[in-house]
């Protein structure tokens, strides 16, 4: 086949190219420049596609010997991921950047440009397996377990899966690295990038208010409804916060306080005690379905609410285009506007995603 290997920089879609050409592919590297400033993107291993990204990435295709080029993305991903991060922030959503970003730039922007010029697939360095039975796409969990990469993905349509290469799926990432090094590519040793690409210090909530400025309103007491202390902005909150609250009061109890939920309209951030952060159901909607089948009624299966963690078994139903999941047991700090994924344990086979919806609400 003919195919576009995403190169980051980073040593997975490096080594993804590399087993993309022994698999005896035509290979063409592309470098995405997802930054208006791209010199300010990166500290240490935060933040990405730097300058410095872009010649690791060029190193490596070099070392390959594949066609390598940059495509400015920079406009798109501003519209269709930061803006769409602040958007959501400021509606009192907790919204997951990366997979926007897989959803709307790698696997949708660059896929169809990849199309459009005539290639038959995008290679990326994403930990997930993947195969085709009868034309349809199964998404499956890494071997590793500890860089899995499905609950990220869960958000693609079947079309953009059937045009979609992940080599490192069977590999750890240990064995990558090892792997880079016997190559003689120079980022073996490369720190993983990791947090939000796009606030490389870390900084969300100064980020946010840039952005949007202060909207001050009050914390109160989710029990009592008595007003605790005041905020520049419910952006500055997510539900299961604990820390960084600035309420000086104690809880009468002596424990600590959690952000319980987000209003947005009035301002109100509601707090209470961790009891009450547990939720039992789980409302979600606009499903998307990988492997093209629909939940068929009451279905077993594990659902996970954050790209590391939130992990549960459940019991979930389609109606129309939403989905209700009863958890098996209550689940910690989770939010509107995160992503829910569906899984069927297969022990034979490792973990199958089902499908994957946006979260409306809880119970």
């Amino acid at each position: 086949m003919r195919v576009l290997a995403a190169m980051s920089g980073g040593v997975d879609s490096a080594v993804a190219a590399a087993r993309a050409v022994d698999a005896g592919h035509e290979v063409v590297g592309v470098h995405l420049a997802l930054s208006a400033k791209p010199g300010t993107l990166r500290t240490g291993s935060r933040g990405c596609c730097t300058i410095e990204d872009s010649g690791d990435a060029r190193r490596a295709a070099d070392i390959l010997g594949i066609p390598f080029y940059i495509w400015d993305f920079a406009e798109r991903f501003t519209e269709e991921v930061i803006e769409t991060f602040v958007g959501e922030y400021a509606a009192g959503r907790t919204p997951n950047p990366c997979v926007t970003c897989n959803e709307k730039i790698k696997f949708e922007a660059l896929l169809d440009k990849a199309m459009a010029l005539g290639f038959d697939a995008v290679a990326t360095g994403h930990y997930a397996r993947l195969s085709l039975v009868d034309g349809v796409p199964e998404l499956r969990r890494s071997v590793d377990t500890g860089k899995d990469q499905s609950y990220v993905l869960a958000s693609l349509t079947p079309e953009q899966l059937r045009h979609s290469l992940f080599p490192l799926g069977d590999s750890w990432k240990t064995d990558v690295r090892a792997e880079a090094a016997s190559r003689g590519l120079s980022v073996a040793k490369k720190p993983d990038s990791h947090d939000i690409c796009f606030i490389p210090d870390g900084d969300t909530k100064s980020f946010l208010e840039k952005r949007l400025g202060q909207r001050p309103g009050q914390l109160v007491d989710a029990e009592t409804g008595a007003v605790l202390g005041e905020h520049t902005g419910v952006h500055g909150f997510t539900v299961g916060q604990r820390k960084g609250l600035g309420i000086e009061a104690p809880a009468p109890d002596g424990r600590p306080r959690y952000v319980l939920s987000l209003e947005p309209v009035s301002g109100t951030v509601k707090v209470g005690s961790a009891r009450d952060l547990g939720v039992n159901v789980i409302e979600a909607d606009r499903p998307i379905w990988p492997s093209e089948r629909p939940l068929d009624g009451p279905t077993e299966c594990v659902v996970q609410v954050r790209a590391h963690g939130g992990i549960v078994e459940a019991v979930a139903e389609v109606s129309g285009d939403s989905v209700s999941i009863q958890l098996r047991e209550p689940l910690r700090g989770v939010a509107p506007g995160q992503v829910v994924v569906l899984y069927r344990t297969d022990a034979a086979e490792g973990d199958l995603v089902l499908g994957s919806a946006k979260i409306s609400g809880t119970r």
